[in-house]
């Protein structure tokens, strides 16, 4: 069976931490990105086997598109990873509504259709794999980050309750809650190295299963 593995957000950050290891375990990556371009060279840099998508993972059609397009390239995905994402940090009577909307339809309603596309598939193979990235923020808050909060907060009890819908399927759903730093966010790879660390060794704030 093909080994084949779907990383949204993972042409840079975590995702591309993700990307990297998965990598490195057999599997074939599609790599996506709202840039294409940095997708294309964060799937080049991996060697030969491993294509970039471009997707709004905001956008039901966009994303249906992409996984027809991953399984008519590499074949159908057997493990996702959601790590696309986006924050509009502000006190939250400072907060635009378009931006509380921009960071819900990125960072709750993306991973919901992501799943929803990729659990369709894994049902067909009778097994998969999901992870959603969230943030220790997701968890316990943080002033300024109240809507990004409950963007990454919604994704625990999605996952949650997703995961008791599919277990029967063979199909498991995990979250991770990392704690964010300023280097992971950085473009520089030797400053991205807890990202790295995280992807490698499993390191993060709080872990789910089911």
């Amino acid at each position: 069976m093909n080994k084949v593995c779907a990383v949204f957000g993972g042409s840079r950050g975590i995702g591309r931490a993700v990307a990297q290891l998965m990598a490195q375990k057999g599997y074939r990556l599609a790599i996506i990105s709202r840039n294409v371009e940095v997708a294309k060279a964060t799937a080049g840099a991996l060697g030969g086997g491993h294509l970039a998508f471009r997707c709004d993972v905001a956008k039901e059609r966009d994303v249906q598109n992409t996984f027809e397009e991953i399984e008519k390239n590499l074949g159908p995905v057997n493990f996702l990873v959601n790590t696309a994402g986006i924050n509009r940090d502000s006190l939250l009577v400072r907060t635009k509504s378009e931006d509380m909307l921009s960071q819900l339809h990125t960072n709750l309603l993306g991973s919901m259709l992501t799943c929803k596309a990729a659990v369709k598939t894994m049902i067909q193979q009778q097994g998969g794999a999901i992870v959603n990235v969230g943030s220790i923020i997701g968890v316990k808050g943080n002033a300024g980050q109240c809507v990004y909060s409950a963007s990454k907060g919604g994704l625990v009890g999605f996952s949650r309750a997703l995961a008791k819908e599919v277990a029967r399927k063979k199909i498991r759903v995990n979250v991770v809650a990392p704690e964010l730093t300023r280097a992971m966010k950085s473009e520089n790879p030797e400053l991205r190295s807890p990202a790295v660390k995280w992807a490698r060794q499993g390191c993060c704030s709080h872990l789910f299963w089911k």
